[in-house]
């Protein structure tokens, strides 16, 4: 092996605990808001207020993030990113007042969007350094870490473990990993792979269209982490929710790990075009038939559904001719995150003016939206371009 294939293997290893911090951190948090909710005495209109603070604190620092990505290197900011998301993490769990939690979720969604629009960026430089798709492959990492900590959720909901216990553990663990991996990153300086760009940029025509794509998908994987499980308890009669993003959960991890694959057999429009109807077809499904086993298959099928879409679309706007890679991301992130932003909320109040299946079967709307987008895709915007020399010499 040489010294540039095994500082990528480094690079690759290191990147993807970040994912998995990413993830698993997360999903730790999604698997106990039914029993937040419940310690808080909260409703759904409640709770939907109340989570409107954690993409109300992604979508506040997007301009920020932008910023500091043309001034530092994207693994600075992933570092200080992943240590403030455990910080808020950990804190979450000891809330004892509503106010308190609105604070600490604005706080924990600031975090998580250092932490990602930079992990995503280090994602698009590795994989610039391989011949082939390894980009979705990154954010199953992301989705099994989920799914483990959904599992670990609903083991400790059995055994009555308090919120706060089990976040701080999570937290100093996560910690301990980020800190481990950092040395591995790849010293990307600001600004790599496109031109400087003074300040922050919003989308251009391009780059909004992959925004739109991106709303579709994070709307629909808000409202799971938000809804599935109270959906699985309140409107399937499960006796455990938890089960229903389990479920998700592992649809949406089987769905990442054969992504590259089948972009590179399919290509990425028909890939996304897929993914709009099975998101579709999965929502309505659960709403129409709300009993536990028919509404597992919709929630499989819309993990299936949402899996390639983010991965694929931050990889194209990470090549964009106008800017580098990660004030690209999170000029599309700008757009996308606005779907964790209204959605999930917009779930709760039609909840509690109607109930959770009508919420659900609006939400299908979100992958017709996909298909028409990627619809009108030109050639050169959905192509899967080829690894970049320049950012491949970064490790030679």
């Amino acid at each position: 092996m040489t010294t540039g294939s095994a500082a990528a293997t480094r690079a690759r290893v290191a990147v993807t605990l970040f994912f998995l911090v990413s993830g698993f951190g997360f999903s730790t948090w999604a698997s106990r808001i039914p029993t937040i909710q419940h310690q808080l005495g909260l409703n759904e209109a409640q709770l939907g207020s109340v989570l409107l603070a954690l993409p109300a604190g992604l979508m506040l620092t997007l301009p920020v993030t932008g910023l500091l990505l043309q001034r530092f290197s994207s693994r600075q900011i992933m570092l200080v990113g992943a240590v403030l998301y455990n910080v808020a993490l950990a804190l979450l769990g000891f809330a004892a007042h509503t106010w308190q939690l609105v604070v600490l979720l604005f706080c924990f969604g600031s975090s998580r969007n250092l932490l990602n629009i930079a992990v995503n960026a280090q994602s698009v430089g590795v994989q610039a350094l391989y011949p082939r798709s390894i980009i979705a492959t990154f954010h199953g990492v992301w989705s099994v870490a989920g799914f483990a900590a959904a599992a670990v959720g609903a083991g400790l909901v059995a055994l009555h473990v308090a919120p706060g216990y089990h976040f701080l553990g999570v937290a100093l663990l996560l910690t301990g990993l980020a800190l481990a991996f950092f040395p591995g990153t790849l010293p990307l300086p600001p600004n790599t792979g496109g031109p400087a760009r003074p300040g922050f940029a919003w989308p251009d025509k391009t780059l909004l269209k992959f925004g739109l794509m991106a709303f579709t998908s994070m709307a629909c994987e808000g409202t799971m982490y938000d809804w599935s499980a109270i959906y699985f308890a309140k409107a399937a009669h499960a006796p455990v929710g938890t089960v229903g993003f389990a479920v998700y959960m592992v649809a949406m991890t089987t769905g990442r790990f054969v992504g590259d694959t089948l972009a590179s057999r399919f290509g990425v429009p028909t890939l996304l075009r897929g993914s709009g109807l099975l998101m579709t077809g999965g929502l309505l499904l659960a709403a129409a038939v709300p009993v536990p086993l028919v509404a597992a298959v919709g929630f499989a099928l819309v993990g299936l559904g949402v899996a390639c879409v983010v991965p694929l679309v931050f990889g194209m706007a990470g090549r964009s001719a106008r800017l580098s890679g990660g004030p690209a991301i999170a000029a599309v992130s700008t757009v996308g995150y606005f779907g964790f932003l209204v959605v999930p909320p917009l779930v709760g109040f039609v909840a509690e003016a109607a109930n959770l299946r009508w919420a659900f079967a609006l939400m299908a709307g979100l992958g017709l939206v996909l298909f028409a987008l990627v619809s009108r895709l030109r050639a050169d915007e959905g192509a899967v371009a080829a690894p970049a020399p320049a950012e491949a010499a970064l490790l030679d």
